[in-house]
């Protein structure tokens, strides 16, 4: 059913990928996107976020448009600039995906489907719910993901089964909408994501999970950047704050 959404589609589908240090991922990725998922994506863009490695040049290598910040700025700003991009060219979707080749570019048509075929705002990829695997997932992440899952759920009130999944799509004329202001200085780094998920829900517009495949690199080294406690607090205080409405 999903192989047909692509039919006469007029929406214009760009992939926005940040990136930090994925030498030797990146292009993988790039790669299998266009491999993989050609019928769903129109532009493939890599925002390199200050990288001291080749992963500007070997994702360009590999046929991405490629922006280049001039330091680390955080994901979150890596992630806005993919935005901005995507604005001034006038797509009408974006697909978010990381740079680290954890994420399946064949299943970008499970989350674009509820956008095309159903008319949802935004998608949400969950590693948890029926269909959904992972795979060698850390013990830690899988603790600290479910928790943070539970959380989310209790605090906005919305049936969610993975807040932290990276592997999204929404639509563009999200950002129309005043209530929404990803533009904010404090959401440079982890809060920019769970911060536009919660707000997602909480402005109604008409959200959705869909299973996707989370693949971890075998051990313990490697599959994350974040730093244990600092950075989980990045991604738990959007909605501890925007709750409050301390934040907004």
């Amino acid at each position: 059913m999903t192989d047909r959404i692509n039919t006469n589609r007029e929406e214009k589908i760009i992939a926005i990928i940040p990136a930090l240090n994925e030498e030797g991922k990146i292009g993988k990725v790039v790669s299998r996107i266009k491999h993989e998922a050609p019928r769903w994506i129109d532009d493939i863009l890599v925002v390199d976020d200050g990288s001291v490695d080749n992963t500007a040049s070997e994702a360009r290598n590999e046929g991405a448009t490629v922006i280049s910040q001039d330091r680390n700025r955080g994901v979150g700003s890596a992630i806005r600039t993919g935005i901005d991009y995507a604005l001034k060219h006038k797509f009408e979707v974006a697909v978010m995906l990381g740079g680290d080749d954890q994420d399946n570019p064949g299943e970008i048509k499970r989350i674009l489907y509820p956008i095309l075929h159903d008319h949802f705002d935004f998608v949400q990829g969950s590693r948890y719910m029926a269909g959904g695997e992972r795979f060698n997932i850390p013990l830690f992440r899988w603790i600290t993901t479910g928790i943070y899952s539970f959380l989310f759920k209790i605090i906005i009130r919305f049936p969610i089964s993975d807040g932290t999944n990276g592997f999204r799509a929404f639509r563009l004329t999200i950002f129309k909408n005043k209530e929404i202001n990803i533009w904010q200085t404090w959401l440079d780094h982890y809060e920019l994501e769970p911060y536009l998920f919660y707000k997602a829900i909480e402005c109604n517009l008409k959200v959705t999970e869909a299973p996707v495949t989370k693949s971890y690199p075998e051990g313990d080294i490697g599959y994350t950047k974040m730093i244990p406690i600092l950075d989980w607090w990045s991604i738990l205080r959007p909605i501890i704050l925007l709750k409050m409405k301390v934040k907004k």
